[in-house]
């Protein structure tokens, strides 16, 4: 799996990202070195409206934890926390009033390793309060109530540390191939990306003369007569 490089600057999946940034204060932070594997980074989103304003986000194959307070909601003072699945379709939130809004953005595949009993496919298309996800259960102010930008990313690596991510060779997959999916743009069929992830061609004539054959076709007729099959055969296995 590619190491991280930081938080990502671009505004992919923002709609109209210029329009919203005059309403809202936006920014990524990297989560502590061992949750890196797994996320892409923190997100922290401020706002303090005189006016309602809509915002539109074409969704990212990625799991979302999110900590906010809401008004409405019963739970003002404390906030809550949730887990936002995949999106299936364009994502509009009204914006209103004044508010903090903390964010963890999970890799493709990422998420998988922190709550393991559960398929990620679950959560498709839903948002699940975190206490139905996670044990022990997020708590809310720990994140929103530090006044600090640093304390509030602390809080969110002591949280997620302490659940304790399970390393997981498929989920390390997964990654891998969002990975590549992301930074080689050859790649734009699943027809490509099974070729790109399998393993390598033999190179025969270089392995013949490794191994001191005039050429290929002795190679592969010394090898034939041993094993009664060519080495192709074994190869594709």
């Amino acid at each position: 799996m590619a190491g991280s490089t930081g938080p990502r600057r671009d505004t992919r999946g923002i709609v109209d990202a210029p329009e919203l940034f005059t309403h809202v204060t936006f920014r990524r932070r990297e989560p502590a070195p061992a949750l890196r594997p797994y996320l892409e980074h923190y997100w922290l989103i401020d706002w303090d409206l005189p006016e309602p304003y809509l915002s539109h986000l074409v969704p990212h194959p990625s799991v979302n934890l999110v900590f906010e307070r809401y008004p409405g909601r019963g739970d003002d003072e404390a906030g809550f926390a949730e887990v936002s699945g995949i999106g299936l379709e364009l994502f509009t939130q009204k914006l209103e009033g004044r508010r903090r809004v903390c964010g963890v953005q999970f890799r493709p595949g990422g998420f998988h390793p922190f709550a393991p009993d559960r398929p990620v496919s679950e959560w498709t298309g839903r948002r699940v309060p975190a206490p139905e996800v996670f044990t022990p259960p997020a708590a809310p102010a720990s994140v929103l109530d530090p006044a600090g930008e640093d304390e509030r990313i602390a809080a969110l690596d002591a949280y997620l540390l302490a659940l304790g991510p399970a390393p997981d060779p498929q989920a390390d997959r997964a990654m891998a191939l969002a990975e590549l999916v992301r930074t080689d743009r050859t790649v734009r069929r699943v027809g490509g990306l099974a070729r790109a992830e399998s393993e390598p061609e033999v190179d025969w004539a270089a392995l013949a003369a490794d191994l001191g054959y005039s050429d290929q076709a002795h190679l592969v007729r010394d090898f034939t007569a041993t094993v009664d099959v060519p080495p192709t055969a074994l190869s594709a296995h």
